[in-house]
């Protein structure tokens, strides 16, 4: 067999098992596959990611990838995967493939297991043995959780709520487990019916003249569990930046002068609860960004701030200013979009993608960042209701 005919069929089969990865172990042993083909080291890898540029690729990242401590980011393993010399035209499968992973990873919740407010599921423990690996993108490699300047608190994917046949792997725990009050694990257990230890009756009597004192009855019984439904929300991946406690940011967008009102939507972390900072517009004061309550789970919102009508009329570019107020962690940026209203219409006038891998878009508007503690990617999932993405 010819050498090109070989190859040939192992890109075929490599296509295949792609094709058919659902599983965190599965994505792992075919990254390893990729390794032992390279026949490079750890530190030959991490030096031909940084010939390339791009996304870094630290050898204690690689290592704990390919040994399945750590989910990878996208943007990880693609890098892993150029620095194995992979053909670009095999990247796609292996995005899909990570994608397919990363849904599974998701949290899973149920509906109320007796309808009467008895808890459906409690969070687990499943995924800690796996070294922690969290939902956000930083948490899912070396050096935790996003924190914009302090530790977030944020509920990990690893911590989420698990119920039976759930995504991730470990012991289950659902509405079935619940006996007497008491939440007991039910390990292993398929998704089907639970056996619940049920006291049916206990009776007393005291019948001394019989010499009888008590009798306890305990039976088991047959526990349903509650139905499961699979929640996701939409799951984007985006870079952002970061800013703490005196710092700012700076850019400049085009509007029409003819607008009768203008809107910023930003895209935020709500990981990091309680943000807040000052908008100037041109100069002139023009509103704030108000605190948000935190969310673990869904991280991804789009924050709504109309800018007063007398500072944009008639104007074609508008040079914003978002100056840190917050009492906690850090103002994070992701994406700006600005919506102008000309005719009684409103469309997007401007867009800014905020972050390290948008350095073209940010220096076509003139982005400025001072006090910057964070910057990097973030795979998040939008609440699972659209109307519940956009916030004021």
């Amino acid at each position: 067999m010819s050498a090109e005919l070989q190859g040939g069929m192992e890109r075929r089969g490599d296509v295949d098992a792609l094709a058919a990865v659902t599983s965190h172990e599965e994505l792992v042993r075919l990254l390893a596959e990729e390794f032992a083909r390279a026949d490079a080291s750890l530190r030959e890898l991490e030096s031909r990611a940084g010939k390339l540029g791009g996304t870094r690729l630290p050898r204690a990242t690689c290592a704990d990838m390919l040994a399945g401590r750590r989910f990878p980011k996208k943007a990880v393993m693609l890098a892993f995967l150029r620095a194995c010399r992979v053909p670009e035209e095999r990247l796609p499968g292996w995005e899909r493939a990570w994608e397919r992973v990363r849904v599974g990873r998701l949290p899973v919740t149920t509906e109320d297991a007796a309808r009467g407010g008895t808890a459906a599921a409690v969070p687990g423990e499943a995924g800690a043995a796996a070294g922690g690996v969290g939902s956000d993108g930083e948490a899912l490699t070396p050096g935790g959780e996003l924190t914009h300047g302090a530790p977030s608190k944020a509920l990990t994917y690893a911590e989420a709520p698990l119920v039976p046949g759930g995504a991730a792997g470990g012991a289950f725990v659902s509405g079935a487990a619940l006996i007497a009050g008491e939440v007991m694990p039910v390990a292993g257990r398929s998704p089907g019916r639970g056996w619940g230890k049920v006291a049916v009756a206990t009776v007393l009597a005291a019948v001394v003249a019989a010499g009888v004192t008590a009798v306890v009855v305990i039976g088991l019984h047959r526990v349903d569990p509650p139905p499961r439904r699979t929640v996701v929300g939409r799951i984007v991946t985006d870079d952002g930046r970061a800013f703490g406690p005196g710092g700012w940011s700076r850019f400049t967008v085009r509007v029409s002068p003819a607008n009768t009102g203008v809107r910023l939507i930003r895209r935020l972390d709500v990981g990091v609860p309680l943000q807040q900072a000052t908008i100037t517009v041109n100069g002139l004061p023009a509103g704030v960004w108000p605190p948000l309550l935190g969310d673990d789970v869904y991280k991804w919102r789009d924050q709504v701030v109309d800018l007063p009508p007398e500072v944009t009329a008639g104007r074609r570019a508008l040079t914003i200013v978002n100056t840190f107020a917050s009492h906690n962690d850090g103002f994070n940026e992701f994406r700006y979009d600005v919506q102008h209203q000309v005719g009684g219409r409103w469309s997007t006038a401007d867009t800014l993608d905020v972050g390290p891998d948008h350095v073209a878009d940010e220096a076509a508007h003139d982005y400025r960042i001072e006090g910057e503690g964070w910057r990097g990617s973030q795979t998040f999932a939008y609440p699972p209701s659209k109307e519940d993405w956009t916030v004021r």
